[in-house]
Parts: C-alpha cells; sequence; structure tokens
C-alpha cells in the first residue's frame, strides 16, 4: 500500500476530515489533499506528527519499505504493537517492546537475552542447542550489542531491578519461591482476566505497556503457579526528572518541584525539607 492510500485509510478510520487531520500537524487542507492524491509525501518531521495521531509507526506510513528487526534481540517488527516507545511516546522503529521500554533498554546482559529468547525459539524443527548457536551469533551483528558502550546506562537499570526484586522477596508470600530474575513481558501477552465477585470479568494490565515479571512454580508442588508482574512507572519517572533537570541546568533543589512530566505533579502536603514527593494523575 502507498502512502497515499496509508494515509486516506488511517483518516477515514479516526473519522477525521482532511482540514481536522491539517489542524493536528500544522498544515494546509490542501497539503493533506496533495498526499491522498500522490502528489507529495510529508517530510520527516511531519511524517512523526502523523505517526503520533495515528499511533502508527512512520515506516507504516510510507507503507512499509522496509523490513524491520528489533536491534537487540532480533525479533521481526511486522506488527507496529510489539515496536517500542521513546520517553515522549514516539515509536522507536529500531526495537520491539521487550527489548525497549519507554526509554529504557531492559537487557544488559546478552546471555540473559539469549536465555529468555531460547525458550520461544524452541520448536520440533529447530532444537535448543541451534536456537542458542543461531543467537549467539546473530545478536553480536545487531545495533544495540555494537553501540552497547554507547547506549548503555552503565547498569542503572540492572540496580533498579535489583532493588525491585528485594522489595517482592520481602513480602514473604506464602509458598512462592525467592523471585532471582525479572524479565520484560509486554502486558497484552500477560494480562489475564479475573473473575470478580459480582460476577463481571476485569483485566488489571495495560496491554500496550512493557512491564518486568516472571512466572515461579509453587514450592509446595502441584499445578499452581506464581506470575510477578511489577510496573516500571518509577523507573521511567526517575530517568524523565534527570533529563528535566540537565535540560534546565538546575542547581537549586527549590526548582526540582517544578517537574510536570509523565503526569506527575510535586505534592508540598506530602513533602519534607529533606524528601520531595511526587504524585501522578491518572487518566480515567
Amino acid at each position: 500500500m502507498d502512502t497515499k492510500q496509508v494515509i486516506l485509510e488511517l483518516r477515514t478510520q479516526k473519522g477525521m476530515s482532511q482540514d481536522e487531520l491539517a489542524e493536528k500537524v500544522f498544515v494546509s487542507r490542501q497539503a493533506v489533499s496533495r498526499w491522498e492524491n500522490g502528489e507529495t509525501v510529508p517530510n520527516t518531521e511531519t511524517l512523526k506528527l502523523l505517526s503520533k495521531v495515528f499511533d502508527v509507526s512512520i515506516n507504516t506510513l510510507l507503507g512499509s519499505p522496509r523490513k524491520l528487526i528489533c536491534q537487540c534481540c532480533g525479533m521481526p517488527l511486522e506488527d507496529d504493537d510489539i515496536i517500542g516507545h521513546n520517553h515522549d511516546g514516539s515509536f522507536n522503529e529500531d526495537y520491539c517492546k521487550w527489548c525497549y521500554a519507554d526509554g529504557t533498554y531492559t537487557y544488559n546482559d546478552m546471555d540473559d537475552l539469549i536465555e529468555v529468547c531460547v525458550k520461544n525459539m524452541v520448536s520440533e524443527n529447530f532444537t535448543e542447542e541451534q536456537a542458542r548457536s543461531y543467537m549467539k551469533e546473530l545478536l553480536p551483528t545487531l545495533d544495540y550489542w555494537k553501540k552497547y558502550d554507547e547506549l548503555s546506562d552503565n547498569g542503572q537499570f540492572e540496580e533498579f531491578k535489583k532493588k525491585l526484586i528485594n522489595e517482592i522477596n520481602e513480602l514473604n508470600v506464602d509458598g512462592m519461591p525467592k523471585v532471582e530474575k525479572l524479565n520484560a513481558l509486554v502486558g497484552k501477552y500477560v494480562n489475564l482476566e479475573y473473575r470478580l465477585p459480582n460476577g463481571q470479568a476485569a483485566k488489571f494490565l495495560n496491554e500496550a505497556k512493557t512491564y518486568l515479571g516472571n512466572q515461579l512454580e509453587c514450592e509446595y508442588g502441584g499445578d499452581r503457579c506464581f506470575g510477578v508482574v511489577a510496573d516500571m512507572d518509577a523507573k521511567i519517572a526517575r530517568g524523565e526528572m534527570v533529563r528535566f533537570m540537565a535540560e534546565n541546568s538546575i542547581e537549586n533543589p527549590e526548582d526540582i518541584k517544578n517537574f510536570d512530566r509523565l503526569g506527575y505533579s510535586f505534592r508540598s502536603d506530602l513533602s519534607s525539607d529533606t524528601e520531595y514527593v511526587f504524585e501522578r494523575k491518572i487518566e480515567q
């Protein structure tokens, strides 16, 4: 499908007029008409705006001319639903949601990633040994691992996971073994439906988000197992605050109170002279 057809189809699906789309991406109605007639193609900056408006990748807007693969694990990115996002919500077409979540790289150890991938690759025609050998050969050729020293966060995310693991283990849930590892999990694939006391069914995870989690067999045996899922928002918020401080050259701690990104705002009633509390507003 050509770009003109893609834009026309997406605009129609959204129930938007050419005027309405033009207003959202700061162009004239005539510009939108020319795109849909195939006379011109949006420039790079406009493509980024269209990507946000339609919630699709730029590659999709251009008719999928490139075969995208995750530059961390090698997964084919054949569906926009599995493409990772930057901290500002825009698509990052170099990574999948499992390897890159809201501006955070979730894997810092190649061997750990290989172990996770191999479990999902084994089949009747592909043995565990073959899968492991394939991944060991593939990963070093991908951009993330070739540029690891440049892209790495110097262990900050791993430290965050260790703290999270300790917090989970301190809950001392009866029958649940100690958590040793947390892997990236996309909500869509772990969002189980639960039956409420009133008979209604409910899901509790955001299917578009990436979480950290694991599945553990019960220490008492049997079919029972434990599913652990933890939100990454705290880690992402801390990273965004660091960016906020750097961009604004903040030296006075008082100025940190102006942080207002990702829906967070300073709560003076919960803060003290030595500890600042920020609360996130949840959109209903």
